[in-house]
Order: structure tokens, then C-alpha cells, then sequence
């Protein structure tokens, strides 16, 4: 199994995402944003947190139009799997290939400490390694996590199963609580916390291990 994890100019978060595939026995490697092409037989391709071209503007946007991120939506198109943490789910959101917008957060600060999240769906294969309903602690670091989406984009995403993680006490003002979206193949998932700093007990926990885990089972069971 093979992972891309894209480096954009303020990503902070991609060694942490490599490492988090390898420990689920991913083949990760690093993807600069001004590359055109994905690496050939790549299985998941991961947009990192950090603070893509310093955070100016709507976050996210500018890193949206960087070259590989036309590569990132083709291959998403062809029923690739993507996941985006933090930052790379507002890029996804920017790019379109999840619905919806992050915003800054309602209470105008930075918050970083670790939230309880619980497993909204285990239909993806992101979230099968979960139990519905499970709560974990993952940590968060945002200031532009308050996801938004209009009530009609709502009722779809509730209507396909299509919310992936919510907050147990909301830290940002997200619209019902969410933390984490699906598109609507299941194949890409974008979520403000970030699993990847939870895959070691000496970091403080080990809840995210099962998204990588889940994931790689069902890469290989495919």
C-alpha cells in the first residue's frame, strides 16, 4: 500500500500524517505542492495540517490552486481515497470535493488542546475500525475549524450517512457539531482534529491509530 502526503508551503503536519500511515504499513511518501503528477500506484493521498501559504486569505484557497491539487481531484475522481486533516480539509473543502466551508472559529481564538469526539458513521472506510458512537479523545489546533454548510447541503449529509465525526462539546461553533464529512463515494474524508498526533501513547493517546488501521484494512480487502 501507497500514500502521497502533499507539502505546501506552512504545512507543519505532513511528517506526523507520513508517520501515521507507515505505522498502519503504508508505503508514505512526501508530494511538493508544485508537482503536477501524483506517484504512480498510489493507493491514499493525505493533505496534512499546518498553515498552507501562511493561513492569508480564506484558508485553504490558495493552496486549492496549487498544481497537484488538480492531480489530487482527478485522481478522487477515479474513486481514490483522500484524507485531509485540519488544513487539508479546508483545501478539500476550497477544491469542492467536500461540501461546505470552514470558518473562523466563534470564539475568534486558536484552540489546541485534545476533544472527545464520537464516531458519527462506520460506513467508510476511514471509520470501520470505529464503533458507532464510540467516543475518543483527538487532538485539535485550529482557528478556522468552525465548519459551516447551508440546511439543504445539511439534510444530505445527514440524509446519506455522510457525517463522519462530531464533536462531543463543540470547540469552534460547527453546524451540528461536525467534525468530520464524507464525499458521497465514502472514499474521501475531511476532519478538523487530527488522528495522526493520537498514534502514540508517549504523545498522549493512540485513538486516531484506528482510522490508518481501518483504512489499510480495507485497502486490503478491496
Amino acid at each position: 500500500m501507497k500514500a502521497a502526503v502533499l507539502q505546501f508551503p506552512g504545512s507543519n503536519c505532513d511528517r506526523d500524517l507520513a508517520v501515521g500511515f507507515r505505522r498502519a504499513g503504508f508505503d508514505a511518501q512526501l508530494v511538493w505542492h508544485k508537482e503536477t503528477a501524483l506517484p504512480a500506484g498510489i493507493d491514499v493521498v493525505g493533505i496534512p495540517g499546518g498553515f498552507s501559504y501562511g493561513d492569508y486569505l480564506r484558508c485553504g484557497a490558495i493552496a486549492a490552486q496549487s498544481p497537484i491539487m488538480r492531480a489530487v481531484a482527478e485522481f478522487a475522481g477515479r474513486g481514490g481515497h483522500v484524507l485531509g486533516i485540519c488544513n487539508g480539509f479546508q483545501v478539500l473543502c476550497e477544491t469542492r470535493l467536500l461540501p461546505g466551508v470552514l470558518m473562523r472559529n466563534s470564539g475568534i481564538k486558536f484552540v489546541c488542546r485534545p476533544e472527545r469526539l464520537v464516531v458519527a458513521t462506520v460506513a467508510s472506510p476511514f471509520t470501520e475500525g470505529y464503533t458507532l458512537g464510540d467516543q475518543i479523545t483527538i487532538p485539535v489546533a485550529h482557528h478556522d475549524g468552525n465548519y459551516q454548510i447551508d440546511d439543504a447541503g445539511l439534510e444530505v449529509l445527514r440524509a446519506e450517512d455522510r457525517i463522519a465525526f462530531t464533536y462531543a462539546d463543540n470547540p469552534n461553533g460547527a453546524r451540528a457539531d461536525i467534525a468530520g464529512v464524507l464525499s458521497a463515494n465514502r472514499r474521501v474524508l475531511g476532519m478538523m482534529p487530527h488522528p495522526e498526533r493520537a498514534v502514540d501513547a508517549a504523545h498522549g493517546g493512540t485513538e486516531g491509530s484506528a482510522l490508518f488501521a481501518s483504512l489499510a484494512a480495507s485497502l486490503v480487502a478491496a
